[in-house]
Formats: C-alpha cells, structure tokens, sequence
C-alpha cells in the first residue's frame, strides 16, 4: 500500500508500561471502531486497499513504552486528517494507559515530486552534455569539410589549389592550412618544419609565391632558408608573437593584401622593424605589395580653349588616398567649368550641361545601393552599364576598354583578373571580396 498511498500519518505513542506491537494494532482497530461511521471504517477501508497496513515500531525502557506509528492512506487529505485525528483519541494500549499524538501528515507525491524534479536535473544536465546543437552541427560538418579539403602535395599538407594555382601561400604547418581553408583560402602549402623540402622549393619556380609564417623567430628562420632555396616574391607579415592558426579572419585577410615584396625585407634589419613600421609609421601599401608613404592630394590645372563662341577652365583635382585595404587608389575627379565669356547666340537664361565626374557615378551606383556597375572611361564618360552579378561578363564584352570600373559589390578575385586583363585602371567596389592575389597594375578603392 505504501507503494500506491498519496499520504502517510506518522504518530508517537507512549504508553505507562511495557506493551507490544500486537496491543498498540489492537488498540487502533478497536478503539476507533465505529467512531466515524462506516465510510471510515478503519477495516473495511483497509479492505478496499484504501488504507494500507499499520506499521508499528515500539520500545521499552524504565518501565515505559515509547514508539511510532505509521498508516499509509490513499484517502483524500480531509479524510486523511479525520483519521489522524481519531488516532489521537485512543487513551489506553493493553492494561496501560498510553497516549499517541500525531507527528505529521507526509504528503508522498510531494517527496515523489522532489524526487522527480532532482532526477529530471540529473537527465537534463547529461543530454545537455552529450546533445549537439544546429550550431554545433554546422560547425562540425564545415571542419569535416576543411579536413577532407586538405590533401598532400608531395607528402605536404596543402589546399586543393595548389597544385594548379599560379599564385601559393606557404605556411609552417597543417594547422595553418586548416586555418586558411576555413576562411576560403585554398592555395596554402605547409613547410612542416624548418627545413624546407625540396618540393617546396620546386613549387616557388614560375608562381607568385606569398610567405605567411609565424611571427616568432622559426617563422623568420624558415623565411631565410625558404628564399634560398626557392622563389619568394612577397612576405605577408604575422603581427608579432602570434601565429597564423591563432589569426582571425580580419587579421588573415589584412595581412594578405598588405603584404610587401620580399626585397623590402630583405634589405630591412629584421621582420621585427618591418611590423613596426607597419604598424606606427603610417604607412600604406601599394598594389604590387611595396610600402609606400601616403603623399598629400595635389592640384593640377588645365586649361583649355573653347570655340569663338565660349571659353573656359577646367581644373582636375587628383588625390590620391590610402583604402582600407592598404592600396593606393585615386579619388574622385572634380571638374569645375568657369565661363569665359557668353556666347552672343546663347540665350541669356540657358543653363550649361553638367560635365559628369567619377564621384557622380559612385554616388549614383555604390552610394544609392543601386546593385549595378558601370565602365567608365577617363573622362568619366560612361561606356556601359549592367547588373553587378554580371560586371565580369559586362567588363569581357566591352567594346572600349574603361579606365575605371564601378560596381555595387564586393571586389573578387575574378574581377580583378579580368581587370588586369583588360588594362583596367582602378576598381571601385562598396566591398572587399576574397581575393589573395592582386594584379599591380589594378588599384582597388573601397567606397562602401
């Protein structure tokens, strides 16, 4: 009964004599007999499995008894009470006057709920810990992803580009390569040690070759030997102490595009003046990689002639401005026209057409989220115009070659080859793309 009970009564009994557990039963059963009418009867409700078993534990000392008595109930809770109650009533146990007095009332659902609650924890708290989450989830395929992108080259960790890229990024070990896939860079090969392998200087022969090491004293070690066995063309320097693996992607992609050519560190003392300069000096880094200081704008002037009828000035300013990319690019033409002298033929109210300038179509195509490109030619002439998606394909087919695309997108690395291609001047794009390699003769400008 005790298994299925919802409360058990718990009593004490004390009794003036030594009596057993045999008086204490009888003395509950007779005594309480027809004191609350057949509903309650104490044995037809333990017949009906509504009242379990009276349990009594009962000592003796100094000439007295001394115990606890426990009914489990499966009654409701004001029935429960009244037979609690009616516990209390029993006056004598045996030949001795004995008196009981109810402890409490135990609720057992209550104990059970404790129990549950507790075990629900104890469940919760495993499935928490061996549950995966869709975050988890995602994460985990795209590792396995990276992983499986890994393959060798001649025995070496290395990117799934390497083979057949013109351009390569050496790195110093198979977590570095990892690091790069994860961020989109397919073209790394690992060194894996100091001692650079032949294969590896084999590799450097006809490719742009970008040195990404560790900025500690093996990556400047593997560095030198590196550029003497093999073909370095430029340095993608690791801010100092840190490593390529412990690089986020903002650092990866900021160390790609600023890197220098491997002249500039050569005939610097040591990397460590190379990271310093980079990182107080002010300095810019060009296209091709080269460190160069950022000049003020300059103004030039041209004048030119105009017909009998009109005659004006037209002032160019050229600036040049460092993107955030680290490249050199130019700003915005401004042409102003000044009238000379009026037309005779002119009527007196007319107003003169507007000369476009470059910064009107980057107004017109980046600035007003237009999600187009346009091919502009140097006097800012619009060529052609197109969706952004299909400014590579615009840019192929173009009759005349622009001096200047303009595009409501990220620069990618397709753009700019087929920019360098073409002999495109200067890209302007509202983003940075994922681009490792960048053509010199391309300036990039971020205007986004």
């Amino acid at each position: 009964m005790q298994d299925t009970a919802k409360y058990l009564i718990h009593a004490d009994i004390t009794a003036a004599g030594v009596v057993e557990r045999s008086d204490v039963v009888g003395a509950v059963f007779g005594q309480t007999e027809g004191l609350l009418g057949d509903e309650l009867d104490l044995r037809d409700l333990q017949d009906s499995k509504k009242v379990g078993r009276i349990d009594v534990e009962i000592h003796s000392e100094g000439g007295q008894s001394f115990g606890e008595i426990t009914v489990a109930s499966g009654l409701d809770r004001v029935e429960t009470a009244i037979l609690a109650a009616a516990l209390e009533t029993i006056e004598q146990v045996g030949p001795c006057r004995a008196q009981i007095e109810v402890a409490e009332i135990e609720d057992v659902r209550s104990a059970k709920r404790r129990e549950v609650v507790e075990r629900a924890t104890e469940l919760l708290n495993d499935f928490e810990e061996k549950s995966i989450r869709t975050e988890d989830i995602v994460e985990t395929v795209r590792q396995q992803v990276r992983v499986a992108d890994v393959t060798d080259y001649e025995g070496l960790p290395a990117g799934p580009r390497v083979a057949d890229s013109d351009a390569i990024v050496i790195v110093e070990g198979r977590s570095d390569v990892l690091q790069l896939l994860k961020y989109g860079i397919k073209n790394a090969v690992a060194v894996e040690g100091t001692d650079v392998p032949d294969a590896i200087a084999d590799l450097t022969a006809g490719r742009t070759v970008t040195s990404f090491l560790d900025g500690d004293r093996g990556g400047d070690l593997i560095l030198k030997e590196l550029a003497q066995v093999g073909d370095v063309d430029y340095v993608a320097v690791t801010p100092g102490g840190k490593s390529v693996e412990d690089l986020s992607r903002s650092e990866v992609m900021s160390a790609l595009r600023d890197k220098v050519p491997y002249e500039t560190v050569a005939s610097a003392k040591s990397l460590d003046s190379i990271r310093e300069e980079m990182t107080h000096s002010g300095e810019s880094t060009t296209a091709d990689g080269g460190a160069v200081t950022a000049t003020p704008s300059e103004d030039t002037a041209d004048s030119q002639s105009a017909p009998d009828a009109q005659a004006g000035t037209v002032q160019t300013e050229t600036a040049q401005a460092e993107t955030s990319d680290g490249t050199v690019a130019e700003d915005a033409e401004t042409v102003a026209v000044t009238d000379a002298a009026p037309d005779e033929d002119t009527d007196a109210g007319g107003d003169e057409p507007a000369i476009p300038s470059l910064s009107d179509h980057i107004e017109a195509v980046i600035q007003a989220h237009s999600g187009t490109a346009r091919l502009v030619d140097e006097d800012a002439t619009l060529l052609a115009e197109g969706d952004a998606d299909d400014v590579v394909s615009l840019l192929e087919s173009a009759d005349e070659v622009p001096r200047t695309v303009v595009i409501d997108g990220d620069c990618t690395q397709k753009l700019l080859d087929v920019a360098a291609q073409r002999s495109v001047g200067v890209v302007v794009a509202a983003g940075h793309g994922e681009y490792v390699k960048q053509p010199t003769a391309v300036q990039v400008r971020i205007e986004g």
